[in-house]
């Protein structure tokens, strides 16, 4: 058994133990595996140990790695990271997911952008549930408007909300914040019927976004090892 192999397994027992103890079943909870300035080769170990599906950060980087591994064609590629408009159309025609949509402008190119050959992009509204000025997203009470913007335009398929909550020190803070993200998720699943998906958790709040509902969490250096970002583009 390879390291990765190791760790994904670990993790998958991880957020199977989360889920039992606040009643969920552990197949509601999906494991994005976060591969941002990881190599190729570490990412073909993951999907030899049965992870299918990737976050990456910076788009140059995450294109390569889609183009590299195309022959894996059950893999899903999501960017979870900042996105500028002037690399809009490399998320759009490279990507099945894009976690980070934080403005009208940015959903709308990707719109325009995406090949129809694809089928629809995969989008979910970043919240900065924090407030935190070095963070994207919009606020809470902003989602409501957004949400309808984006579900009137083609090509995309809005399916739910993502976070990065500010680190927090105890489990209630972070339960607490998780919560708020619950309350506007479940909001938004009663407008439309495509939203099934909450982005919310890492390695540190993993438990308590769990616990408030969250269908997908996102690990990196549990999986992967520690990153190097003299590589990052």
């Amino acid at each position: 058994m390879t390291s990765i192999q190791h760790n994904l397994q670990h993790v998958r027992q991880q957020i199977s133990a989360a889920a039992q103890r606040c009643g969920r079943a552990s197949e509601e909870v999906r494991l994005l595996a976060v591969s941002k300035t990881k190599p190729v080769s570490a990412i073909e170990e993951a999907i030899q140990a049965g992870q299918l599906a990737f976050g990456e950060n910076y788009v140059q980087e995450g294109v390569e790695k889609v183009v590299a591994l195309a022959a894996h064609q059950q893999v899903e590629w999501h960017f979870i990271g900042p996105l500028q408009s002037n690399k809009s159309r490399l998320v759009a025609e490279h990507f099945h997911w894009c976690h980070t949509v934080d403005r009208l402008r940015i959903a709308s190119r990707l719109s325009e952008q995406r090949p129809a050959a694809l089928g629809e992009l995969n989008v979910l509204i970043q919240v900065n549930i924090s407030d935190e000025a070095s963070k994207s997203g919009i606020a809470l009470p902003d989602v409501a408007a957004l949400a309808d913007a984006i579900s009137a335009l083609p090509n995309l398929r809005l399916r739910g909300l993502m976070a990065i909550p500010a680190p927090q020190s105890s489990y209630q803070d972070q339960l607490a914040v998780c919560l708020k993200m619950a309350g506007a998720f479940e909001a938004l699943q009663r407008d439309y019927p495509s939203v099934d998906t909450l982005s919310l958790g890492m390695s540190d709040d993993m438990d308590a976004a769990i616990a408030a509902g969250s269908t997908m969490v996102r690990i990196g250096t549990a999986i992967f090892g520690a990153r190097d970002y003299s590589t990052q583009q």
